[in-house]
This record gives structure tokens, C-alpha cells and sequence, in this order.
């Protein structure tokens, strides 16, 4: 038997297979995954590799063959589950094995180890007091108060002894050499969470929410691992259910990892958490340092039963894996970016069935393709259809922008919403302006009528591109850009710009005694900024919080009775095939911030496109209508989750080189695909075409069934891999795209 072996991925330069020989006696023992010791290179230097196959047939000449010298017995059996879980990874979403590698174990070396030192007296009382009389006698003041202060107490604290006693190592040397104290030394690891004085809040469950934690827990109690949609709106209680969830798997000896989709959301969440789990909860995030993250992992081995974080922390190595809860798993966030381009939801799903885990998704506004996986009987649909303290859902008045410019407002702000603010202003309670730029991408709109320039063939709207051209990214069409509008001939036609620092200025104008903070990506560059923003308003230091799509979500304020929605349709006309879906999930987050707390809550939604589907439904706060209506367009259209589509992406510096490897590619697909019933569409331009002189393409491929994409990605990869002309080429493949 032979192994295909990975070499230690600290070494970028060693992104290729290695083959093996296995020896007999551990030929029963290894499997892919698996960590082992192999010589490598001319001196056979003992190294660490990591199997990503096993093979019956040797590739190489047998005579040049090495052999696996052992199994690596240091490591820790979770690493090897999370090894096979990035070959999984690997051949489900593309890339290399050292980018899978990379992305499931990022911590690669310890970095600055903290240790916390203790002094410990050797002797008993009474030859202690002897001793400290020999010291005083000899007039080694030092070494007395050293000894006095062992008697008083013999455990001291190693830097307390040197800070405060004004104690020399030299002194702590030669009492250790005397073996009159022992120095002892142990790890700390450095915990991001702070927080002092939390005290338990007593919680009182609704209906709704007992009968969802008594579900989990005895199906759990049972031994059954399954996949449960939490379907609450917004304010229904959703954390709380999760935390019993995960108390009754903590109880059994389980650890649960809780994914949130924002960094923002973090500090108030690990909080609520934190008054339950107390010390056994961490956090994990990209905000952390190197040795932060480096010793929340070593925890999670040791002394952690919670980690809660964005989509890296589905790798926390844990080795008792119970739970993995996935908030706000509509999210656009838990699909990465980078190669391999993997979906938290699919990756937590494969990560849980491996290690016997259940896996809960929760969300007011689940993604079409949880509630589609829910409806067919493959999660088990949990609801939730009341807030937690019966609070009535908000009011919401949607404002028809277009009647408002006809009247002569030409401000930002809707006349309704001005006044509401001022109300509120008045009262002493809060208000949080929203500006929707999610998707952003240069549609042209009528400010008259609200007219959409969209692309004929594909029902996306038309991109603009600097070259005055209107583009369809997903077919190629193109039109020159229109300046008057084809629907009532208005020349109120253009794109729509606003910002949250021009919001800000405005607030400032026209309510010059309102306290105004401002949350967005210029504000929250630095670490716990985010922190400071949200904890700032929730003390009520401001009357008005502006921002981005990152306020919105999960947060919960009493004070705030009044949302205002601008730009709600921002994100509804972007060249995407989910828009509507943004579009409602988004404005449906933003409603659900308003009155949260005892008072009743309002909210404004501005938009030109007051009869859209995606807009009428979230101000009616209705998912059923809305799901209803969006997935018959998108078995119409043959989009997901009615269908699978496949992106493959392709950039060059080189327009020529692209144009030509596009062709090339496309061809190939086009044979590949001989026994699989698939669309090949494409090459079309993405949304940017070219970043830092780097053109790009798309080529789509639809189809039924996930598998045939990833045996077609499987043959075009190998064909990439065969072809030297691809090397000017970056190529990425992208599945159901985000």
C-alpha cells in the first residue's frame, strides 16, 4: 500500500504530493487524514506530513520509494479528524490540499507562550523560622524578607515576589539552591473575554421556546444527531433557546461551537453567554493577536466548553464536538472568499455527521436554501412566532420617495421620518438610521417613476461600467447607458449615491441637538471599536446611531423605538440572482430592531419600489409570502437552491491570454460534461472586470444535481492541471455562489 503525503504546511513551497510506501505493520493503522513521520529530503530529516490518500499503485519508480517511518503519535487525535474534514473540503469546493489544510489549521506555531511562575516554601514552619533568623543574623536582609514572607504564606506569586518585595532573581536563585522554595511554572493562556461583576439573569420561556428545547434535548437525550432550523422572528428568544440547547450537551461532557456572522456581533453575544458558561466560553475572531488565537486554541483542548466566533471558529479543535449552532445563518458572510470557497452551513453539516454532532440554524429570515431543505424533510423546522416578551412587532410605514421628490423633498430623509425623529428626540429615546449599500454596484434607477434599467435575458439589472456602457454580468449583454427613462421619459435617471458620513452631516443639520454616532468600516477599523460604538449607544451616551448593514443585525437595544430604512432598494436591483432575498432579509433585521424593549417600536422604509415583492413582504414581516413568491422565480430561472450553479472564475493580467484560456475552458466543459445534463454559460465579466490590472472572467454551469458539478469541476481541474497555458491564470471555483 502506498500513501499520498502532504509535507508539514508551514512550507509554502511544498504544495505537492508526496508518495510513500506504507509498512506492513501499519498498514491497518493508516488512513487518510492521519498525521505521520516521514524522512524527507536528501538527509531523510524526520518530518511531519499529513495522508490525504491511500493507493494501491505507485506513481514513481519503487525503487526511490521511502517509507513511512511512524504514525505521529504527539498528535492530537481531533487534528486528525480536522485534516480528513480538509480533504472533504478539498474536493467539494476545489483549490489545493495546502489551502484546505491551511484554512481548517491556521495556528501553526505557539506564539509567545505566556507563563506564570509561583514560588512554593520546601521546608515546614519550623525550620523556616530558623533559617529566617540565620538570614538576619548574617544580615542578608533580602533573603529574610523573602523567608518572612514564605511563612506568612508559602505559595506566593513569582512577579508579586519581584514587584512588590523588591526581591532580585538572584536572591530567588540561591534561596532554590538551598532548596528552600521550589519555583514552579505553568501556562496561562490569554482570555479575550473581559468581563467583571455578571450576574445570572433570570429567564422566564415562552411556549414557543420550550417546546423547541425540549425537542432538541430529547432527541439529543435519545442519541438522535440531527439538523433543526430555528425559525424566530426577530426578538423571539432565539439565543436563549440556543444556551439550553447547549447546556444540555455540555451536561453530558460535549463541547458546542456558536457561529455569528459579524465580528460586531461578538462582544454582546459572548456577554450573554459569559452570564451562563462563566469562564468555559471563548471567543475567536480576526481581531484577535496571534497568541490570543494560538491559546484559545489550546484551551478549546483543555478548559473551554464554548467558542463563539465568525466562520473560523467552526475549526476550533475540539474533541468532544456535541453542537454546532449557526446564527443568523442566512448570512452572506459564512461563505469564504477565499480558495477554497466553502459555506459554513454545508462545511459545519460534513464537520457534525464526522465527530456524531447536531447542528441548529437559526434565523427570522432563514436562507432560501434552509427553509427549501426544511420543507422537504431534510432539517427539522422549529418556529418561533412571538417575540420572548410578547412585544408587538414593530409599526412599519413604507414612504414612497418618488411622491416625496414630487413634493418638493429633495432630502434624503422623508418628511415622515423627520418627524418621527423629532419625536423621539423629545422623548429621550433612540433611533437607528440604516443606510442599505449592501451589493452596491451602479444600477441606474428613475427617481420619477422608480424604473430599474434591467438586462432583457436575465431579470438582474444593468451594471455600469466607467466606459459609459451598461453590462449583464450574467449572459454579457450590453447597452449604451440611458438618460432619459424608457418608462415615462423623465430625466431624473442616474445612480444613487449616498454615504453614512453624508447621513451623519445631515442628521447633525437638521437635528443640531441630537447626539449622533456613526458605525461603519471607517469607524471600526480598530480593535474593539466595534465594541466601544455599540456599548456607547446601549448606555444611551447618543440619540441617533447611523450605519451600514452592521447595525442591524442581533443587536438588541430597549431604548430604540424608531428604525429608518434609506435606500431600501440599494440592494434589491444588483446584477445577483439572491437581490430580493438580501433585499428582504436585510430590511426584515432592520425592522426588528425597533422596540425591543417596553416601548412601542416604528420603523420607516424609504424606497421607489414600494410594490416589490421583497419590500411589501418585509414591511408585513411576512417570510411565508415572501419565500413563496421568490422560489417560484428561482425554479423558474433555475437557480438555486431549485437548482446547483457553479462559477468558475478566471483572472490574468493578460487580456489575451484570458480571452483564449476562457474559449479553451468553456470547450472543455462543454465535452466534460458528456454524461452529465448540464448548462454551460459564459465567459462573462463578474462585477468588476478588472482589479489592480488584473482581468476577470465567469463561466457558469447550471445543473440538478450538486454531485455532477463537483465530477465536472473534478475533470476540468485535472484539465487545468495538464494544460501549461493555465499557469498565467488564476482559476477559483465557486459553488452556489454568495
Amino acid at each position: 500500500m502506498f500513501a499520498d503525503v502532504i509535507i508539514d504546511i508551514q512550507h509554502e513551497k511544498l504544495d505537492k504530493i508526496f508518495q510513500y510506501r506504507i509498512p506492513e505493520r501499519l498498514e491497518h493503522e493508516v488512513e487518510a487524514g492521519m498525521a505521520v513521520v516521514v524522512p524527507f529530503g536528501k538527509g531523510n530529516r524526520k518530518t511531519k506530513g499529513y495522508v490525504t490518500a491511500l493507493s494501491k499503485t505507485c506513481d514513481y519508480d519503487i525503487s526511490k520509494v521511502k517509507e513511512i517511518a511512524d504514525i505521529s503519535r504527539s498528535g492530537v487525535e481531533i487534528e486528525t479528524k480536522l485534516i480528513a474534514l480538509a480533504a472533504w473540503m478539498k474536493s467539494n469546493y476545489g483549490g489545493t490540499m495546502l489551502q484546505s489544510l491551511k484554512t481548517v489549521l491556521p495556528i501553526k506555531e505557539k506564539e509567545n507562550i505566556k507563563v506564570k511562575k509561583r514560588l512554593r516554601l520546601l521546608i515546614d514552619r519550623e525550620t523556616g523560622e530558623k533559617q529566617l533568623h540565620y538570614y538576619l543574623e548574617k544580615n542578608q536582609k533580602a533573603r529574610a524578607r523573602l523567608m518572612a514572607a514564605l511563612l506568612d504564606d508559602p505559595l506566593l506569586d513569582y512577579e508579586l515576589v519581584r514587584k512588590k518585595l523588591n526581591i532580585t532573581a538572584t536572591v530567588i536563585r540561591a534561596l532554590e539552591e538551598q532548596h528552600v522554595l521550589a519555583v514552579e511554572s505553568e501556562q496561562v493562556y490569554r482570555n479575550p473575554v473581559h468581563a467583571e461583576n455578571i450576574q445570572k439573569k433570570e429567564i422566564i420561556y415562552t411556549q414557543e421556546q420550550k417546546r423547541a428545547i425540549m425537542r432538541f434535548c430529547k432527541d439529543y437525550e435519545n442519541g438522535i444527531r440531527k439538523t433543526y432550523l430555528l425559525h424566530g422572528v426577530t426578538g423571539s428568544g432565539k439565543t436563549e433557546v440556543y444556551m439550553e440547547m447547549i447546556q444540555s450537551v455540555v451536561d453530558k461532557g460535549k463541547q458546542a461551537i456558536v457561529l455569528i456572522p459579524e465580528i460586531a456581533l461578538t462582544y454582546q453575544t459572548v456577554m450573554r453567554f459569559y452570564r451562563r458558561f462563566k469562564d468555559r466560553v471563548s471567543v475567536m475572531n480576526s481581531r484577535l493577536s496571534a497568541g490570543e488565537r494560538y491559546d484559545q486554541m489550546m484551551r478549546a483542548k483543555a478548559e473551554v466548553d464554548v467558542m463563539i466566533g465568525p466562520r473560523s471558529a467552526l475549526f476550533t479543535p475540539f474533541p468532544n464536538l456535541g453542537l454546532i449552532v449557526i446564527d443568523e445563518e442566512h448570512e452572506p458572510t459564512y461563505k469564504s472568499e477565499q480558495t477554497p470557497r466553502y459555506h459554513a452551513r454545508e462545511t459545519a453539516l460534513r464537520r457534525a455527521q464526522t465527530e456524531g454532532a447536531s447542528v441548529v440554524l437559526g434565523s427570522a429570515t432563514p436562507s432560501m436554501e434552509a427553509m427549501y431543505r426544511a420543507k422537504n424533510g431534510e432539517y427539522v423546522l422549529m418556529e418561533m412566532k412571538n417575540r420572548s416578551k410578547m412585544q408587538d412587532p414593530a409599526e412599519v410605514y413604507t414612504v414612497d420617495m418618488r411622491k416625496e421628490l414630487k413634493n418638493g423633498n429633495r432630502s434624503i430623509l422623508s418628511e415622515q421620518l423627520q418627524r418621527l425623529m423629532k419625536e423621539r428626540l423629545e422623548k429621550k429615546e433612540q433611533t437607528m438610521l440604516f443606510l442599505n449599500r449592501r451589493g452596491y454596484s451602479g444600477f441606474v434607477s428613475c427617481r420619477e417613476c422608480g424604473h430599474v434599467i434591467k438586462c432583457p435575458h436575465c431579470d438582474v439589472s444593468l451594471s455600469v461600467h466607467r466606459d459609459g456602457k451598461m453590462r449583464c454580468h450574467y449572459c454579457g449583454y450590453e447597452q449604451t447607458r440611458v438618460k432619459i427613462c424608457p418608462e415615462c421619459g423623465s430625466d431624473h435617471i442616474g445612480e444613487f449615491r449616498a454615504g453614512t458620513q453624508q447621513i451623519e452631516e445631515i442628521v447633525k443639520t437638521v437635528f443640531p441637538q441630537a447626539r449622533v454616532l456613526r458605525m461603519d468600516m471607517d469607524t471600526t477599523r480598530q480593535k474593539d471599536s466595534h465594541e466601544k460604538i455599540l456599548s456607547a449607544f446601549a448606555n444611551e451616551e447618543a440619540d441617533v446611531l447611523v450605519g451600514t448593514q452592521m447595525i442591524v443585525k442581533g443587536h438588541d437595544f430597549p431604548n430604540v423605538t424608531l428604525v429608518g430604512i434609506l435606500a431600501a432598494d440599494m440592494s434589491l436591483y444588483t446584477d445577483d440572482y439572491r437581490s430580493g432575498e438580501r433585499t428582504f432579509q436585510l430590511l426584515t433585521q432592520a425592522v426588528g430592531r425597533a422596540g425591543r424593549g417596553d416601548k412601542k417600536g416604528e420603523a420607516v422604509i424609504q424606497t421607489y419600489s414600494p410594490d416589490h415583492y421583497a419590500i411589501a413582504t418585509s414591511a408585513a414581516q411576512d417570510y411565508e409570502a415572501f419565500y413563496e413568491e421568490e422560489i417560484r422565480y428561482r425554479t423558474m430561472m433555475g437557480y438555486p437552491p431549485a437548482e446547483n450553479l457553479l462559477a468558475v472564475f478566471i483572472s490574468s493580467a493578460d487580456e489575451a491570454l484570458l480571452e483564449t484560456g476562457c474559449r479553451y475552458l468553456k470547450e472543455y466543459m462543454i465535452k466534460a460534461k458528456k454524461d452529465i445534463e448540464a448548462s454551460v454559460i459564459g465567459p462573462a465579466s463578474p462585477g468588476i472586470e478588472k482589479i489592480n490590472d488584473v482581468y476577470r472572467k465567469v463561466i457558469y454551469v447550471k445543473t440538478a444535481d450538486y454531485h455532477d458539478l463537483v465530477v465536472l469541476k473534478d475533470r476540468t481541474e485535472k484539465y487545468i492541471e495538464i494544460n501549461s497555458g493555465f499557469d498565467k491564470m488564476r482559476i477559483q471555483f465557486d459553488f452556489n455562489p454568495m
